[in-house]
């Protein structure tokens, strides 16, 4: 267990210097030590946006660059809704900001890709609630409120919904950062001026008539980063690489096989583990918080020599980025031109059927810009009512856009 930071330290009233907002201030003293906590400083090693650099080069930004951006507009946030007359406690101020800082602690090496493998079915809410949990009690309970945000137990939900909700601080910094590094400029958005628009209404976050424009475009600027960062067909076509990779690996470290790993992924290869085993032992908590992405990078770099074919052929390809073609389309693929391909792997690598299934891989990609079964965006009308966005817009487009739209992909060795 961490001690707490040394708290004679002078001046923790640091500034970062950010690309997309310039100087941002550290509001909080104790935020200061959050910060300075190792659980936090491993998200430095961890990339936001997995493999997307393959695609987009500059795509190296980190977990880490997010989460401050995303206190950054938090802080912005909560003065715009205590001007409009909304009382927000000092502590309250202080939970919501650890809440959003610490909302993507729980995510692992390359994110989304590795939740159902390297960890059984835990997402990456849930591994954050853990460690939310543990840094409350190395600081006597003093997260234990911003923890009751986070899982939306607080009696005031707008504080819950500034972290995760359709409109969130989490979304409003990672369109506009997502876009300065891939140079995609379609995701920018008018951050400012939606937070200038926000509001409370019985308790639940709400955004004034007046910004619906800017609401569109954050909707159309999700739809078009979708298609084109977070699903794009070559950063999938490496993702689903890497995934196979770890399944393998996985596989063969169950089997008894040594393969080269850091303790850290050792443990994670060697053992299923599940959402019981981060409850019931401390252990499993403190290996996953000494995993990033070097650990992933380290290993996949050695199993090019795996005596394994399966392991190494894949390995090989993904770290010269000799990746797989990638199909898509609006039907799904037939059994038949899976097992064709399947048959082509076979034929060219001399695998078995079981083998096979590591080369040829079909999924359904779903892009949902704004889902209308989850928490709505609410407009606050000039009347005082209060509707939902696809209702209360003229732009036949949020109707459109709020309709989830399912591709099929076919990803295969070429």
């Amino acid at each position: 267990m961490h001690s707490r930071p040394n708290l004679t330290r002078n001046n923790k009233k640091k500034i970062f210097n950010d690309p997309i907002y310039g100087f941002i201030a550290i509001p909080d003293e104790f935020i200061f030590d959050l910060i300075e906590h190792p659980f936090f400083q491993r998200l430095r090693r961890i990339a936001q946006l997995g493999t997307t650099s393959l695609v987009y080069p500059g795509a190296l930004h980190t977990r880490f660059h997010h989460v401050i951006g995303a206190m950054h507009l938090m802080s912005t946030a909560i003065s715009v809704i205590r001007r409009k007359g909304h009382e927000i406690t000092h502590e309250e101020e202080r939970s919501v900001l650890i809440a959003i800082l610490l909302h993507d602690i729980g995510h692992g090496p390359f994110s989304h890709a590795l939740e159902y493998d390297i960890v059984n079915g835990v997402s990456h809410e849930d591994i954050s609630s853990f460690f939310i949990e543990r840094i409350s009690q190395e600081f006597n309970g003093e997260l234990d409120l911003a923890l009751e945000v986070f899982q939306n137990k607080y009696h005031k939900p707008f504080l819950h919904q500034l972290v995760s909700s359709q409109l969130d601080m989490d979304r409003l910094d990672y369109l506009n950062r997502d876009s300065f590094y891939t140079g995609v400029s379609e995701g920018i958005i008018g951050s400012e001026r939606i937070i200038e628009m926000m509001n409370v209404h019985d308790g639940n976050l709400v955004l004034e008539e007046k910004g619906i424009y800017s609401i569109e475009k954050f909707i159309v600027a999700r739809r078009l980063m979708y298609w084109q960062v977070y699903l794009h067909k070559t950063v999938v076509a490496g993702e689903f690489m890497l995934i196979h990779i770890l399944r393998r690996a996985k596989i063969l470290s169950q089997q008894g096989e040594k393969l080269f790993a850091s303790p850290a992924l050792a443990y994670f290869l060697t053992n299923d583990i599940q959402l019981e085993d981060f409850k019931n032992n401390p252990e499993v908590l403190n290996t996953f918080a000494q995993l990033d992405d070097y650990d992933l990078l380290g290993a996949i770099k050695v199993w090019q020599n795996a005596e394994d074919k399966v392991l190494s052929l894949l390995a090989t390809r993904l770290v010269n980025r000799k990746l797989f073609k990638i199909e898509i389309a609006k039907e799904p693929f037939s059994t038949e031109r899976i097992q064709q391909e399947r048959e082509i792997a076979k034929d060219r690598f001399g695998l078995s059927d079981e083998e096979a299934e590591f080369f040829v891989y079909s999924e359904v990609l779903t892009n949902n810009a704004y889902n209308q079964t989850k928490e709505n965006i609410n407009l606050l009308m000039k009347d005082g009512t209060v509707k939902d966005l696809s209702d209360a817009s003229d732009n036949l487009n949020i109707s459109a856009l709020a309709q989830p739209v399912a591709k099929y992909c076919l990803c295969y060795c070429g």
